[in-house]
């Protein structure tokens, strides 16, 4: 799962250091280093020092990374559309907008 969100935050631009994409992923920066290690073992994503500070890695998807990405996405997204085309429309968008606005409430924080 881990390795999947790095992928999908990853895009198509390359993050300045792996502390950006932890906070950007809500992942602890420590914990995501064996994922970067793992996903860069498979040559799905490489770390580069960023030319302007040299401490600092620049971290980007190879294009194997990219096309994992997109199958894997795909493949959920059909998981997704089994279980959800079994909703009425109506109960389909009001279940959508009720993770939406749990998915928010949880990115601010709490008590926010």
């Amino acid at each position: 799962m881990w390795g999947y969100v790095v992928l999908s935050a990853l895009g198509e631009e390359p993050r300045r250091t792996q502390a950006a994409l932890a906070t950007a992923i809500n992942a602890d920066k420590t914990r995501i280093i064996t994922v970067l290690d793992d996903l860069e073992s498979r040559h799905l994503l490489v770390r580069r020092p960023d030319p302007k500070d040299r401490r600092a890695r620049l971290l980007s998807l190879t294009p194997e990374g990219r096309r994992l990405r997109d199958v894997v996405r795909g493949e959920i997204q059909a998981g997704e559309e089994v279980w959800l085309g079994q909703l009425a429309d109506l109960d389909r968008e009001s279940f959508l907008r009720s993770l939406r606005t749990l998915s928010d409430a949880i990115r601010r924080g709490p008590d926010r």
